[in-house]
């Protein structure tokens, strides 16, 4: 992978000469004080309301056009971003193995990289194999070499506004003399946190139901435990699997009816083909599926007509207190 970024970074630079069109520096856009690179859209949204309107940056999102997290792989174009930008940030966890190797190839040795699983430190979860949730050989040969975390960090208010944190301090590094914007912008943004942290908090309060059960994979792990929910799910959140097994099906079908659950629940993108068979499999088979975004790729459009982490949330909330009801 080393040798392939190496490569791929040497001939867009050359083309770049060749062309007449020599690469550009730090910022593509030359009135912008900063150029950062976020990868994922939370990250995006945390960058642009602690810069604020009035502080222009020149922001790039790599995963833009409804690409995945887990099967994401940089363009050379994406190199080259990633290459002179003044401040680089990402998640960090298995996923993100690419970025090692293009940081090696970058061409700005000042860049500034936030890698937001270490801001998190010990408040990063390992993922878990919970009762009836179908594991992987893949995974659990994983688990024998040591532990792979939950990179799904940005589903937690609470980590929010530690990364909001971590991205203000390393504005304020690069651009002093805006330093103080920086921090009261990200400050007043965690209290908008603060206060969805405390509704979410309310609604988990006066629910008579405290368990969600997923016919899906299981992003939602940081969420669950921020609020003291149990779950149930068919897969992990990274699971590559698609089909469940039949033991699977028969096990959550059978807390669906145990617990009398109302609902079952996907995430975004989801076909609902595991959700319907898992209601199919239960004694009324009249349950409803709910779904809850989990943000993994959040296309261009979206973004364009309003889309923010803050409404997203939001709009989750909305579903997590229907499903508890």
């Amino acid at each position: 992978m080393k040798r392939i970024i190496s490569i791929m970074l040497a001939a867009v630079l050359i083309l770049s000469v060749f062309s007449g069109c020599a690469a550009k520096t730090e910022k593509e856009n030359e009135n912008a004080k900063l150029s950062v690179v976020a990868t994922i859209f939370p990250i995006y949204d945390w960058v642009k309301n602690v810069a604020g309107e009035d502080i222009h940056i020149d922001l790039t999102i790599l995963l833009n056009n409804g690409a995945d997290l887990h099967n994401y792989q940089p363009t050379a174009d994406d190199i080259i971003k990633i290459s002179t930008c003044d401040v680089f940030i990402y998640v960090g966890g298995e996923s993100d193995k690419w970025v090692e190797d293009t940081l090696e190839s970058a061409q700005n040795k000042n860049m500034k990289v936030v890698n937001l699983m270490d801001v998190l430190g010990d408040s990063a979860k390992e993922e878990e194999l919970v009762e009836g949730m179908q594991g992987e050989e893949e995974e659990e040969e994983k688990g024998e070499e040591g532990p792979e975390y939950d990179e799904h960090i940005w589903l937690s208010l609470n980590n929010a506004e530690k990364c909001v944190d971590a991205v203000a301090k390393t504005f304020a590094e690069v651009d002093e003399e805006d330093a103080s914007s920086f921090y009261a912008n990200a400050k007043t943004y965690n209290d908008s946190l603060v206060s969805l942290d405390v509704k979410y908090g309310e609604a988990v309060k006066n629910a008579k139901n405290k368990t969600l059960l997923f016919g899906d994979r299981f992003p939602f792990r940081y969420l669950t435990d921020d609020y003291g929910l149990k779950y149930y799910a068919a897969f992990v959140g990274c699971s590559a699997e698609s089909e469940a097994s039949f033991e699977t099906i028969s096990f959550l079908s059978g807390k669906v009816d145990e617990l009398n659950l109302k609902y079952v629940m996907t995430i975004d993108g989801s076909d609902k083909k595991i959700a319907n068979t898992i209601i199919q499999n239960t004694k009324s088979k009249n349950q409803k599926i709910l779904t809850l975004d989990s943000m993994q790729s959040v296309s261009e459009t979206s973004i364009k007509n309003g889309t923010t982490y803050l409404s997203v949330m939001e709009s989750n909330l909305a579903v997590l207190q229907e499903a508890l009801s």
